[in-house]
């Protein structure tokens, strides 16, 4: 019998209204979500990851429409967006000041990423608001592939995992946006010269 996306989407939105996480897949690892807003959620999603608190989760949207609405970004920025977004790319950027503390650890600067797998991007696109994601392993551990791997880390304390496997194995390419010069943060599946050749 096929699996009913949509009847799992409605029940991953339950979830994250009763402050649950969800588990998902992306196209670089599986990752772990919440309504970037939920404090209740965020403070359990720390415990569960055994993650120290001063490390800041990624906003995942589900266009590149939305970023404006969380987000500052220099104009000269936006041709790497447009071609590296939805994908395998997180861009640190000035957040607005609508975004909760908690998030950004009063830095004024979060981590934004648009995947580009299908579950993840219809999951999002149901949703009421964005997630704060961090890959599906405990702290200092490797990230899951696939929904199985999913729970045998983490058990029943996720509510609601999506079925499927991510693809790459490789977390994202993390690039600094906030200054004049773009810096690597994190090496992934897309170079920094190919980055910068976008400017060209």
């Amino acid at each position: 019998m096929p699996i009913n996306m949509n009847k799992i989407f409605e029940l991953a939105k339950n979830a994250l209204n009763n402050h649950q996480i969800i588990a998902f897949p992306t196209e670089t690892v599986f990752g772990l979500g919440i309504y970037y807003d939920d404090y209740q959620a965020y403070l359990k999603m720390n415990e569960i990851k055994r993650r120290n608190e001063n490390k800041p989760y990624t906003l995942m949207l589900s266009s590149i429409e939305e970023i404006t609405k969380y987000a500052d970004v220099a104009d000269k920025y936006w041709p790497i967006i447009k071609k590296y977004m939805p994908g395998s790319l997180t861009i640190l950027v000035k957040c607005k000041d609508t975004i909760p503390n908690f998030i950004n650890h009063g830095t004024g600067i979060i981590g934004i990423r648009i995947p580009s797998n299908k579950e993840a991007l219809d999951l999002l696109k149901s949703l009421e608001k964005p997630l704060l994601v961090p890959s599906a392993n405990k702290a200092n551990e490797k990230p899951a592939m696939n929904d199985l791997e999913v729970k045998n880390i983490f058990g029943d304390e996720i509510a609601v995992v999506l079925p499927g496997e991510a693809k790459g194995g490789q977390p994202s390419t993390i690039i600094d946006l906030t200054d004049k010069k773009i810096e690597l943060v994190r090496a992934g599946p897309i170079s920094l010269k190919d980055i910068e050749n976008c400017l060209d």
